[in-house]
């Protein structure tokens, strides 16, 4: 069980002098550097980075707080130069990072990596005891970072973090050689690195939990409002938007419809303290969704570009159905042999997609150029579309 890093914990970064000496060191280290981010999901609207963990043979670890030095990062920037980035779940971390001016030039990715080599659990604590044999100190992710001072043992937590990122990356890229992946595994990081930002969603508030139970559009218009009120106090707010409005009391209200003070105080959350002195302006919210005129309302459809969900594909078009269960049907035999997750040999949406509409050439040839366009990479392209093709050919 480690509790605290080897060499200890440093003290935190805060100011431009400090920031410096620590640059010096990570420059003059050797090697792969470890780094992770601590943000404060859940308690901040905003998803940046409040404290940023960097680990460098030679350098020991640095812990660094980018909110009094947001603007003066770039000699970190240029001391982490064109070295191996090392994260674990790096999707999570890189725009956070990138909001501070920190982009890595190569990378290497824990998770990604225990997924490609076969292990079913790849928490970094999981692979960490399983493949080094050290239990980490856990407890602490799902912290408010935001807080100052941050307490002891969190610093901890966050030290230990990167601790060990080096030696697993190690043992993991010893394993994908061994398993003749990594090549793919490279694709895979580059892949990762290079992903451009994900624009926003067209219509964010239908990912309310719990919006199925609303079936007119006149509800869903409410729906829509209460949401919208809510993003907009959030943002102002820099809270999290379920602690401004549970999902599950914009829900409730709609459902319920309260046209009156007291009527939306008797429903759950809306009758505490706080919630009682927004009470005209969730009201407001639900009122002008009543209001809304008919061309304005949402459909009870969610649209989109891409195919209908697969369980109504065998009433709308059999042959899809049946092309979709004889390609899944191949990649998970594909995924078997070579202990892979289904889901990393192939996107599942890229799937559906191609199976839906098939490139008018369904060859080999064909299904591989189709593939690429859709963002499969050379690894994957190779490995499915020769089964791809066959199923493509299937029919109900």
């Amino acid at each position: 069980m480690l509790t605290r890093p080897v060499d200890g914990t440093p003290p935190v970064i805060e100011d431009a002098e400090a920031l410096r000496e620590a640059c010096d060191r990570l420059a003059a280290g050797s090697g792969p550097i470890a780094i992770d981010t601590e943000r404060a999901s859940g308690y901040r609207y905003w998803p940046k980075a409040y404290l940023v963990q960097i680990r460098r043979q030679g350098a020991g670890t640095v812990l660094v707080d980018p909110i009094p030095l947001a603007d003066e990062l770039a000699p970190l920037a240029a001391a982490l130069g064109d070295a191996e980035w090392v994260l674990h779940a790096a999707s999570q971390d890189l725009p956070c990072l990138a909001e501070l001016g920190l982009h890595p030039a190569a990378l290497f990715d824990t998770e990604l990596a225990g997924r490609l080599a076969g292990h079913e659990r790849v928490a970094l604590g999981t692979l960490v005891e399983k493949l080094l044999g050290f239990t980490l100190e856990k407890g602490h992710s799902a912290a408010d970072w935001s807080r100052r001072p941050l307490p002891d043992d969190w610093l901890d937590y966050a030290a230990l973090d990167v601790e060990l990122l080096v030696p697993l990356r190690d043992t993991l890229e010893a394993e994908l050689a061994a398993q003749g992946k990594l090549e793919w595994a490279g694709q895979e990081f580059e892949a990762v690195r290079t992903a451009p930002a994900a624009p926003p969603r067209a219509e964010p508030w239908r990912r309310t939990s719990g919006v199925h139970k609303v079936r007119t559009p006149r509800g869903l218009a409410a729906v829509r409002a209460l949401w919208e009120a809510r993003d907009e106090m959030a943002r102002k707010r820099d809270r999290a938007p379920s602690r401004v409005l549970p999902d599950s009391a914009i829900i409730n209200a709609v459902l319920a419809d309260p046209s009156t003070p007291q009527q939306l105080q008797a429903l759950p959350v809306f009758g505490g303290r706080v919630q009682r002195r927004y009470s005209a302006h969730w009201l407001r919210q639900l009122e002008a969704a009543r209001e809304l005129p008919a061309e304005e309302l949402p459909s009870t459809s969610t649209g989109g570009d891409g195919p209908p969900p697969a369980n109504r594909w065998g009433d709308k078009d059999p042959d899809a159905a049946a092309r979709l269960t004889a390609a899944r049907t191949a990649l998970t035999k594909i995924a078997e042999s070579h202990t892979l997750p289904v889901e990393n040999v192939l996107l599942p949406d890229l799937l559906r997609r191609t199976c839906w509409s098939p490139p008018e050439d369904r060859s080999p040839a064909g299904v591989a150029a189709a593939l690429a366009d859709g963002g499969a990479r050379p690894w994957q392209v190779e490995l499915v579309a020769d089964a791809l093709s066959t199923a493509l050919h299937a029919t109900a």
